[in-house]
């Protein structure tokens, strides 16, 4: 149950993850979950449409700047590499 009417996903679910939502950061599953939710429940909706507000201002005031294509990429590698030596220096310490 989430905003008075019954959903399959809850509305703190949704909302956690709107900012993934709005830079496609999420997998298509979730982006697909996360879209019926907001077709069907309007106070998410509201506060989907409150977020991109926030982003576009948000680029307006930066110049709307893009990063280079295959940013997102090398930093997902290299944070994938970070978490993973993390990882393994937490293993040994035990």
């Amino acid at each position: 149950m989430s905003c008075g009417e019954p959903h399959e996903t809850d509305c703190r679910e949704v909302l956690t993850e709107v900012y993934l939502y709005l830079d496609l950061e999420c997998a298509d599953d979730r982006r697909n979950l996360i879209r019926d939710h907001l077709d069907e429940c309007s106070p998410c909706l509201r506060e989907y449409g409150i977020e991109q507000e926030v982003k576009a201002l948000v680029a307006r005031c930066c110049g709307n700047e893009t990063a280079p294509a295959d940013l997102r990429e090398r930093l997902r590698v290299r944070l994938a590499e970070l978490v993973f030596e993390n990882e393994s220096r937490e293993y040994l310490a035990d």
